[in-house]
This record gives C-alpha cells, structure tokens and sequence, in this order.
C-alpha cells in the first residue's frame, strides 16, 4: 500500500449539526454531545458546519461558547462561516468571546461570495444596502484585522465614566494566528495565502483546470503552499466524508452503502453552471479507507484532517463512526489520540 509522505498528525471530525424542526433542542444537544465524545476519544478538534434557514446549525459560534463549558482540550472550529450574511466587526466580537471563553482554542474557518440564494433573502438580510455590499476578499480582510487587534474607530479614552476602546474587546491574543478559508478554486487558496491564513481544502470543488477530484484538490494544496509566507509549512486540512464500517450493525452497513451510492453520480462529472465536482463519500471498513486514503493526491501531502460526518444520519450512527475513526481509521493513518 503506498504511504504518505508522513503520518497523520492531527485529527477532527466535521459535522452539520442536524435537527428536527418541532425539537431542535435535541439535535443541539446531540451535537454538543459529540462535541464530548470527540474530547473523550482523543480527536485533536472538531468543526461545526453553517446552515442559514435550513435544519442544521445556524450559529455555530453560539454552539461552540456552549461547548466551551463542556470541554477542556479539544479545538473548536467553523467550517465555514460565510461571511456574506456577517458584519465583520460584530462577528470579530463573538469570536474573540468564545476564544476567550476556550482559553485559546477557537478556530475560525470563513469563506466570501454573496449569501446563498440572495435574491430570496437580500431584502431581510440587507434591505437598504444590498446593492453596496462587497462580498468578496476584502470582507475577510476586514475580519482578519479586526480580530488582530487594529483599530475599529479613532476613539479611545473615556466618556464620563465609561471607558471605551479603539479595538474590539475582547482582544484575543493568538486567534489572528487561528483564521481559516475554506477554499473551492485556485484563487480562494491564493487570496488565503497572500493574507496569511491557514487552508480548509473542500470536499467541492470548481473544475477549472481538471475534472478529476484529486488532482484538483491537490492544486489548490500546493498553490496556497506556493504563496503563503510559511511555504511547505503553511496549515492545511483537507475534508473528506468517511464513513467506516468496522462496529457497524448490518443494518447500518447497508444505510451507509446505500447513501454513498445515492451521491455516488455526482461525483463523475462536474455539476451545473459553476462546474462543480463532488467527492466521492469513503465508505468500507478501516483499512479499504485508509488504502483509498493513502492513493489520493492531496491527502499524499497533508498531515491533518477533518472527516465529515454525513448530513442524515442518527446520533448512534454518529457515536459508531467516530469510535471507528478514532480507534481503527486514524492509528491506521500513523495518528495518535490526544491525552488530556
């Protein structure tokens, strides 16, 4: 079987945070659960997906400040927030809080573009300035200088007896250093490296010089690589979904087959107006994993991942793949769990 170039170093798990409309307490509370779980089996982070006006988490950051009091080790991050829908400042505010409230284990991953499905909601969202809004690469610029500490106004000094700052507060040292883009083309990993930022490889990508997944994926990883200040030492964890089997019920086997195969013609070609291509969902055992793992390109050259768990599935199906993952999967792949 062909290895990678090193071990697998760090290792976290991706989730959408799914709920029921009627009860969306509990499927809060399923993810915080996992949060936990994930502590206890030794995941080195796990990330929280963004869903506005859908049944999966809307505020990630609230979800993580939750999480904050629940675990002591474990890296808490966004994949992604997307900053169309976001006012820099405030956002820079509530991240800097939960850093805090983490001690120094916030990871923030962003993403730029104009809020998905604008046209439906542009008159909630923005009804005054829709048509002024920038939603490309200066919005994170915004972020990323807010969040560093530079001045928001030209004011500091005292009001009577209130004190006022001229940076947000709270300022979190360290987190500036903890930005990162999820990227799905060329220019997005470049304008990620130019601006200092660590790198979130997508499991959707444009094809635009390729229509095979990987090879595509891997040039995103080596362009931001190219460009960034920290050259080959430059962060990136690449997200996959992957689903091993090795615990799993018959039952939960053929669900699990089922789903992939579902998403599997997706992935052979790329899809729409904006030619995306698809991951194809990893789906066997541990070690079938780790072999397809260790042939794909851009895994080659990474040494950190964030495995995403499928959008649909029950929260004992959750708790079987990561055991999976964290047991089997990741010592497969040369990874060892964190202790506390």
């Amino acid at each position: 079987m062909p290895l990678p170039s090193e071990p697998l170093r760090r290792l976290g798990f991706l989730t959408i945070g799914l709920f029921d409309e009627s009860d969306p307490g509990r499927g809060h509370e399923s993810t915080l659960q996992l949060v936990e779980l994930g502590e206890r089996l030794g995941f080195d982070s796990v990330w929280l997906r963004h869903r506005h006006l859908q049944f999966g988490i809307s505020s990630p950051v609230a979800v993580l400040a939750a999480a904050t009091q629940r675990t002591r080790r474990i890296e808490l991050g966004t994949a992604v927030i997307p900053l169309g829908w976001e006012n820099p400042l405030r956002l820079a505010e509530d991240l800097a809080t939960v850093d805090i409230l983490s001690g120094g284990r916030l990871n923030p991953g962003v993403s730029v573009g104009p809020p998905m499905h604008f046209e439906r909601v542009r008159d909630a969202l923005y009804p005054d300035t829709a048509g002024a809004e920038d939603f490309g690469f200066t919005r994170v610029r915004r972020l990323l200088d807010l969040v560093a500490g530079k001045p928001a106004t030209d004011f500091r000094g005292t009001e009577g007896i209130e004190a006022f700052s001229d940076r947000v507060q709270p300022h979190a040292p360290g987190l500036a250093d903890r930005m990162w883009y999820g990227a799905g083309s060329l220019n997005s990993a470049r304008q990620a490296a130019g601006n200092g930022m660590n790198l979130l490889v997508s499991s959707v990508v444009k094809a635009e010089e390729s229509e095979d997944f990987g090879a595509v994926q891997l040039s995103h990883v080596r362009a931001f690589r190219e460009r960034h200040p920290d050259g080959a030492r430059a962060r990136v964890s690449q997200g996959l979904v992957v689903v091993p089997t090795d615990s799993a019920t018959p039952a939960q086997r053929a669900k699990y087959r089922e789903y992939a195969r579902a998403r599997l013609p997706r992935t052979t070609a790329p899809q729409g107006p904006a030619r995306l291509l698809f991951a194809p969902d990893l789906v066997g055992s541990s070690q079938e994993i780790a072999e397809r793992l260790h042939e794909h390109p851009a895994f080659r050259e990474i040494d950190e991942v964030a495995f995403a768990l499928p959008f649909t599935f029950g929260h004992e199906d959750y708790v079987q793949i990561l055991t999976d993952i964290a047991t089997v999967l990741g010592p497969a792949l040369g990874w060892h769990p964190a202790t506390p």
